[in-house]
């Protein structure tokens, strides 16, 4: 029997791994326009939350902060609910991870989305304005579809990191695919087939985002003609 009959168990694992990866983009994409924004905004105190936030997240490893969050973020909503008379509150795993991997990996897209902005022609923008657009016009119409081209190098990279990190949610208690691999690894005592086994399971999941993700470079990057040097 193939992996001793763990194999659709660690098969349902998969579904909380990439659950949990595609929901932390979500969130890490919000963090990452808000940074950007507050980056390239003329607000001095923006900027500088912005700087603190990606020097922060960005120095250090992403297991430290993930622990840190989750059992810091754990002890103080119980303070506060203590103080409230609400009794002790679970903090559910799933969307522990969610968001603390999204919050971790916005400071990552916080200098992708900046550089990619940065990247498009200030004439086009002022263009933009004088000809009346307003500027969510402006952003939907010329800064964005722009911004994702030049940003989607630097965003696959940070969604094939972030894939991989989603195995570190499970030292939180989320029931994915490296904790049922490791549940199966204890229980047969043979950690490297099940460990091999969730590695080709990763290795598949970034080839076809790869794939998917260059088909997606290639449309918005029609009309772009490609200089040699």
């Amino acid at each position: 029997m193939i992996l001793h009959g763990y194999l659709p168990a660690i098969l349902g694992g998969l579904k909380s791994t990439l659950s949990v990866a595609a929901l932390s983009l979500l969130v890490a994409c919000v963090f990452g326009l808000l940074g950007a924004a507050a980056k390239l905004s003329e607000s001095r105190v923006a900027h500088w939350i912005a700087d603190i936030y990606t020097t922060l997240i960005r120095g250090v490893p992403e297991l430290l902060l993930m622990l840190l969050l989750f059992y810091g973020g754990q002890i103080t909503i119980n303070n506060l609910a203590d103080r409230q008379g609400w009794g002790y509150i679970d903090i559910n795993p799933f969307m522990a991870g969610v968001l603390v991997l999204g919050f971790i990996f916005g400071a990552y897209l916080t200098e992708t989305f900046r550089a990619a902005i940065l990247a498009i022609p200030q004439g086009q923008i002022e263009a933009g304005h004088a000809y009346g657009l307003r500027p969510l016009q402006v952003f939907s119409r010329i800064v964005l579809p722009q911004m994702i081209r030049h940003a989607i190098p630097g965003f696959t990279n940070n969604w094939l990191i972030m894939v991989k990190a989603t195995a570190l949610v499970s030292i939180i208690g989320l029931d994915d695919m490296v904790h049922r691999a490791s549940l199966a690894a204890s229980a047969t005592r043979e950690p490297f087939t099940f460990y091999a086994t969730i590695a080709v399971v990763y290795l598949a999941i970034t080839t076809v985002s790869l794939v998917c993700l260059h088909l997606v470079q290639k449309r918005f990057s029609l009309g772009v003609r490609k200089v040699d040097f």
